[in-house]
């Protein structure tokens, strides 16, 4: 029997001037949903269940960039993207494109325990949750006042739009994209904060699970598919630890970035904190992102190279945390 551990995130890359009150309502959710896999882990739920509620509650509100709440496309709509992992046997599900899911990484778990397939995507997607009978709902449930608004100013600045909830004076108008240093594929962006959600856990059978789930990119191409949804760069779990990934999803995908912890893990012979920082200095070049992650041994982790993470973590000895910065 070993220790369990937790963690959470509500993504990579936050503005430093976010209001306070805005600091204080992540904070809020986070502990919550701390708090919720906490109940579930001392009632001895496996870990893959645990991370799975978890992020569902983290869909269900609209703070993050996640179910409801989630960023839109060009065409003023919503694709949802998630994934989930199961240490022990690497079983894994991913799902994208999906517009009237309601819990996208239910459907992630669906893939993974109730089809052949580890990844399903846009229509077949959505008919496999019809045939799973998932609750569905009208895309418009997704689609809040704020992310209709910051569409907007995306558009007006012609660029991807990061920091979608947040709007700054001399970041959104129409010069944003030209002036920002940030790029993404060599293309300007704005202001770099994307909020994808993710869990991982350890439970006291030393299983490790992992889940990520995310809307993509304020102004988004119709079809971009980001890191949240595959294997090995947003989400991955095998024996060793669990990793959930957030940030600049090209350079996740770049760098494999979540399986690289486990990677250098094992051929490396590092343990989860020296693994966490070798990754995000070594193999994100000039990307931003950042990680959380658990291991076998109840150790948990977190790192970024943002001026920010939404965040918090757990152990079984009583540590408990949230953060920002």
């Amino acid at each position: 029997m070993g220790a369990w551990a937790i963690a959470v995130h509500g993504g990579a890359g936050v503005d430093p001037n976010l209001p306070k009150e805005r600091q204080e309502e992540a904070k809020r959710l986070l502990t919550r949903c701390l708090n919720i896999g906490i109940s579930a882990l001392l009632s001895n739920l496996p870990a893959i269940d645990v991370v799975e509620l978890v992020v569902r509650e983290l869909e269900t509100d609209p703070l993050f960039n996640s179910g409801r709440g989630s960023a839109l496309t060009e065409n003023g709509t919503v694709e949802m993207e998630a994934s989930i992992m199961d240490g022990p046997k690497r079983r894994c599900g991913a799902v994208s494109g999906l517009t009237t899911v309601k819990n996208p990484v239910s459907l992630a778990r669906l893939v993974m325990d109730k089809s052949p397939h580890s990844y399903l995507a846009f229509s077949g997607a959505e008919e496999f949750a019809r045939k799973q009978g998932v609750e569905l709902v009208d895309n418009e449930y997704f689609i809040t006042e704020d992310n209709v608004g910051m569409l907007k100013l995306a558009k007006e600045a012609n660029s991807i739009l990061f920091d979608y909830r947040i709007p700054a004076i001399g970041t959104c108008g129409a010069g944003a994209a030209m002036d920002s240093p940030l790029q993404m594929n060599g293309l300007p962006i704005s202001v770099y904060a994307p909020e994808t959600v993710g869990c991982v856990v350890v439970d006291k059978e030393g299983r490790c699970a992992a889940a990520t789930s995310t809307g993509g990119l304020m102004n988004k191409m119709t079809g971009r598919i980001g890191d949240s949804p595959l294997i090995g760069s947003g989400t991955y779990a095998c024996d060793l630890c669990g990793v959930s990934c957030t940030g600049e999803g090209e350079a996740i995908i770049r760098s494999t970035l979540a399986r690289e912890v486990a990677a250098v893990m094992e051929y490396k012979g590092l343990n989860l904190h020296e693994a966490v920082d070798y990754v995000i200095k070594n193999r994100l070049d000039e990307g931003k992102a950042g990680l959380i992650a658990v291991s076998k041994n109840g150790e948990v982790a977190c790192g970024f190279n943002t001026t920010g993470m939404f965040r918090g973590c757990a152990t079984e000895d009583g540590f408990m945390e949230v953060g920002v910065w």
